[in-house]
């Protein structure tokens, strides 16, 4: 779609690369994306009027916030530092509310905070995350995950807030689901970080449905160190011994 416009406004065959590669269904309010024109393409120079015509051009649920040139070196998704998703949910008794309903999971039962973020805790840090892994080939499962914290945003919505250098695929709806089971009471604490013993996707653990997820930010580092950045993200990490 993003594609499509650009190519018939630039007139040229546009290809993008984004930030990070989402599920169908998950939302996402932080994307970042990157294209390549040549200089001396008129839209090259004025970002603001790229961004301008082409949401004029796009539908009404895709918009384009902002646009600048960046240096050679950027790169949309090896360049990142880290990606930010939320997870919104409600466990009022009578369900979600209808505004929020395309954006928040509801669940059946009460899920307590303190528990979740306690079972949160031992899934931070630099791991092998294959349980919670749909694994793709030549791709690795070891990911830095920097946090992890449930919050009670109002009496009935639960936020979760994930974030990390990069996810593998199903990563955080997964990751979601293990603790849901433990938020309202049919694992132990214990049982998601117990998981990251396994080196195969543990059939056991649900995902999450991927309405209720949103990708809402992502960080890079300074112009001059993008390169940099660039050569450390391409490098395969595998698990310690």
């Amino acid at each position: 779609m993003l594609e499509d416009a650009l190519s018939l406004l630039t007139r040229l065959d546009i290809r993008v690369t984004v930030a990070g590669r989402t599920d169908a269904g998950v939302h996402a309010s932080g994307q970042v994306t990157h294209l390549d024109l040549p200089v001396e393409h008129p839209l090259a120079t004025d970002p603001d009027e790229l961004v301008r015509r082409l949401n004029r051009m796009l539908p009404g649920d895709v918009r384009v916030f902002a646009g600048r040139r960046v240096p050679a070196a950027f790169d949309a998704r090896f360049g990142a530092l880290r990606r930010h998703y939320v997870y919104r949910l409600s466990d009022a008794p009578w369900g979600v509310e209808p505004m929020i309903r395309h954006n928040t999971l509801g669940w059946p039962g009460r899920l307590d905070i303190e528990v979740l973020n306690a079972s949160a805790e031992a899934l931070l840090g630099e791991h092998d995350f294959a349980a919670f892994c749909k694994r793709r080939d030549g791709a690795t499962t070891v990911r830095a995950l920097e946090r992890l914290h449930w919050t009670r945003v109002s009496e009935h919505v639960v936020h979760a807030e994930v974030s990390a250098d990069a996810f593998c695929h199903s990563m955080v709806r997964s990751l979601i689901g293990a603790l849901l089971a433990v938020g309202d009471g049919r694992r132990p604490v214990n049982w998601p970080g117990s998981l990251l013993q396994l080196r195969q996707r543990a059939n056991d653990v649900a995902v999450a449905p991927a309405h209720g997820l949103s990708l809402v930010g992502v960080d890079y580092p300074a112009d001059g160190e993008l390169a940099a950045r660039t050569t450390v993200t391409r490098r395969l990490r595998v698990a310690a011994d």
